[in-house]
C-alpha cells in the first residue's frame, strides 16, 4: 500500500524529519571522526618514525659500524632490536646508492631500497607514504653524516595495515557513540512529536491551514460578537462585530491585552474576568443593550474519536433506538479561558419598551372597560330606583375626574406618546390602588427628545416607583388610625416642568428607598426573581437613554422614599459632548 506523506500529521512529519536528520548527521560525524582518526594516526606514525630514524642517524654506534668491512653483521641485530622495542615495521639502513644494510627480511639485504631518497642525499630529513616491499607504509628517511658528508641513509616506517589496525581498535567506541546519538535523537524526536500530536490533535499542516481559514471566515462572518479571554484575564481575540459593540480597536490586537486596560462596563468586565459560565445575561453599555453568553473553554487530551451516542429522545421516527455516531474528547481540569458571545438587543429592547407601553395602554383600557361597566350598572340601577338626580351626579363626578387628568395632560404635552403613557400609567395606578399624582406644567410645549427615549426614561422610572411601593400593598394591614380615618394608600408623584435649560422630569415615591444607588445603576443586569420588583435593567436603560440625549440624572433617596430627577436639555444630542453623554450625568 502506498503511503501518502501529505496525509501525515505535523507530529509524524517532524518525527520522520528529525530521525532522518539525526541519522544523517551521525553518519557524517562518524565518517569525519574515522577520517580524522586515520589522519591523526598517520601523522603520529610519521612523527614517531622520524624521531626513531633521527636517533639512529645520530648514534655513534651506527657511524662506527658503517666503517667496518661487514656493516650488516653489526647493524642487522641492532635494527631488529629497535623494531621490536618501538613496534616499528621496518628499520632500513642503506648506503647512498640504495643498497640495504638492514631489513626485516634478511633476504632483502643487499638489494636496492624502494622509495624516495633524493631529499635525504641533500641532507634533508623527510617523511612520506610509499608502497615498498612490505606494502604501503608511512616512513621517514634521515641522512647519516660523517665528516660533513652523507655516508648512509636510515629509513624507519610503519605499514598502512598496522595503522589501520590501530584505528580499527577505536571504531567500536566511535560506533557506540554514534548509535547512542541516534537512539537519543530518536527518543527526543519521539517526545517532541508526541507533544505536537497532543497540541495539534494529530492534524497535518494542510488540515490546520484549512481549519484556520474556515475559523477565520466564521469569526468575521457571524452577526454576533465573539470575544476570547485566556485564563490570565487577557483579551486574546475578538471579531468585527465585537469590536463594534464594545468600541474595541478594529482589526484585532497583536498581543493579549489585560481586561483592566480596556474601556468596558464594570459588569461586563467583571463577567469576563470571573471566568464563570453565563447564559443570556443582559448587560448595558453606554449606548447598547447586550445579551451575553459565556462558556468555559477546556482543552482536550487528543484528537476526536467516534463514539456512539443517541440523538434527542434516543429513538428513531419509527420508535426504535437510534445510535448516532458522534465525537467525544476527554476533558482536562485545566481551562484555557472563556468564549463569550454578544448579541445586540438595543433595537429589540426599544421595541419591547414600545410594546410594553402598548400593553400598559391596553391593560388600562381593559381596566377602564371593567370600571365603566360597573359604573354603568350603578347608574342604571339608580335610574331604576327612581333616583335620577343621584345617577346624573354620580356620572358627572366620575367623568369630570378622569376628564380633568386627560385634558391637563393632553393640553400640556405636545407629544402624544408621552401623554398616552401618563394616562395609561394613571389607569394602571388606579388598578393597583396606588395614588398616582401627575403634575404637568401648562403650556409645556415640545420636548426636544425622541419619543422612544422619553418612553424609556419616564416609563421605566414610573414602573420602578410602582414596584418600590408595591411591597407596601402586600404588607399586613396597618393599625386603624385613632381618629378613624382610613390608611393612606402608597403614593407616586410625577412632575413634568420646564426649567432653565430644558425640561425636568421628577418621579417620587414613598417606598423604602434604595440601599445602594451606585449598585442599582452599575450592575446593568437583573438578578432578582421574576416576581420581584425591578431595579435591574430598567434603571440601566434609563441611565443609557439619559446619557444618549445628553441629559442629567439625579437621585435622592432615604427611608421615606426615592426621587429620580431627569433634566432633558433643549440642545440637540449632536451638540452635546460625547464624553458627557457617555457618563450620563448620574448623581446621587
Amino acid at each position: 500500500m502506498t503511503v501518502d506523506p501529505t496525509r501525515w500529521s505535523i507530529a509524524t512529519r517532524l518525527f520522520a524529519l528529525l530521525v532522518v536528520f539525526v541519522v544523517a548527521v551521525t553518519l557524517l560525524a562518524t565518517a569525519w571522526t574515522i577520517r580524522s582518526a586515520r589522519d591523526d594516526a598517520d601523522r603520529s606514525a610519521a612523527r614517531a618514525c622520524l624521531a626513531l630514524a633521527t636517533s639512529i642517524a645520530d648514534n655513534p654506534y651506527v657511524v662506527d659500524a658503517l666503517g667496518t668491512s661487514d656493516p650488516s653483521a653489526r647493524l642487522q641485530p641492532y635494527a631488529v632490536a629497535l623494531m621490536s622495542d618501538t613496534s616499528t615495521d621496518f628499520v632500513t639502513i642503506m648506503r647512498p646508492d640504495r643498497t640495504r644494510l638492514t631489513h626485516p627480511d634478511p633476504d632483502e639485504i643487499g638489494r636496492p631500497f624502494v622509495g624516495t631518497i633524493a631529499p635525504a642525499l641533500r641532507g634533508k630529513s623527510f617523511t612520506e607514504t610509499y608502497a615498498g616491499t612490505l606494502g604501503p607504509s608511512v616512513r621517514a628517511v634521515v641522512p647519516i653524516e660523517g665528516d660533513g658528508e652523507v655516508v648512509a641513509l636510515v629509513s624507519a616506517g610503519v605499514t598502512v595495515d598496522t595503522i589501520t589496525q590501530s584505528v580499527g581498535e577505536r571504531l567500536p567506541l566511535v560506533f557506540a557513540a554514534a548509535g547512542a546519538t541516534v537512539v537519543l535523537g530518536g527518543v527526543v524526536s519521539w517526545l517532541l512529536s508526541r507533544y505536537l500530536r497532543r497540541v495539534t490533535w494529530g492534524r497535518g499542516p494542510e488540515e490546520l491551514a484549512r481549519m484556520f481559514a474556515y475559523y477565520e471566515g466564521v469569526l468575521h462572518s457571524v452577526r454576533e460578537g465573539l470575544v476570547l479571554v485566556d485564563d490570565r484575564g487577557r483579551l486574546t481575540l475578538y471579531n468585527d462585530q465585537a469590536a463594534e459593540l464594545l468600541d474595541l480597536p478594529p482589526g484585532g490586537i497583536a498581543a493579549p491585552v489585560p481586561l483592566t486596560d480596556l474601556q468596558l462596563p464594570d459588569s461586563l468586565r467583571e463577567l469576563l474576568a470571573s471566568g464563570r459560565r453565563a447564559s443570556d445575561e443582559v448587560h448595558v453599555t453606554d449606548d447598547r443593550v447586550l445579551v451575553v453568553n459565556q462558556e468555559v473553554t477546556e482543552p482536550t487530551e487528543g484528537p476526536t474519536h467516534p463514539t456512539p451516542w443517541t440523538g434527542r429522545g434516543g429513538a428513531t421516527p419509527s420508535g426504535g433506538a437510534a445510535p448516532v455516531t458522534g465525537t467525544a474528547r476527554p476533558r482536562s481540569r485545566r481551562t484555557l479561558g472563556t468564549v463569550t458571545t454578544l448579541r445586540d438587543h438595543t433595537e429589540l429592547t426599544h421595541l419591547t419598551g414600545e410594546v410594553e407601553t402598548m400593553r400598559t395602554l391596553s391593560d388600562a383600557l381593559r381596566s377602564q372597560t371593567h370600571e365603566f361597566s360597573n359604573r354603568l350598572h350603578t347608574i342604571v340601577s339608580l335610574i331604576e330606583l327612581g333616583r335620577g338626580d343621584e345617577a346624573l351626579r354620580f356620572a358627572a363626578d366620575e367623568l369630570d375626574l378622569g376628564q380633568r387628568l386627560a385634558d391637563r395632560v393632553v393640553a400640556s404635552i405636545d407629544e402624544p406618546t408621552l401623554a398616552a403613557l401618563l394616562l395609561g400609567k394613571a389607569a394602571q395606578a388606579r388598578e393597583r390602588s396606588i395614588d398616582l399624582r401627575v403634575d404637568v406644567e401648562p403650556d409645556l410645549g415640545t420636548i426636544d427628545v425622541e419619543p422612544g427615549d422619553l418612553v424609556t426614561i419616564l416609563g421605566n422610572l414610573v414602573d420602578n416607583a410602582f414596584d418600590a411601593v408595591a411591597p407596601t400593598l402586600d404588607a399586613p394591614a396597618p393599625s386603624p388610625d385613632p381618629t378613624g380615618r382610613p390608611a393612606r394608600p402608597p403614593r407616586v408623584e410625577v412632575t413634568v416642568a420646564r426649567v432653565e435649560g430644558g425640561v425636568q422630569l421628577d418621579v417620587e415615591d414613598d417606598g423604602p428607598g434604595l440601599d445602594d444607588v451606585e449598585l442599582a445603576f452599575r450592575r446593568g443586569f437583573s438578578t432578582k426573581p421574576t416576581s420581584a420588583g425591578g431595579r435591574g435593567i430598567g434603571l440601566a436603560l434609563v441611565r443609557q437613554a439619559v446619557g444618549r440625549v445628553g441629559g442629567r440624572l439625579d437621585v435622592a433617596t432615604g427611608p421615606d422614599g426615592t426621587t429620580f430627577s431627569v433634566l432633558l436639555s433643549d440642545r440637540r444630542p449632536d451638540d452635546v459632548d460625547t464624553a458627557a453623554r457617555r457618563r450620563g450625568g448620574v448623581r446621587s
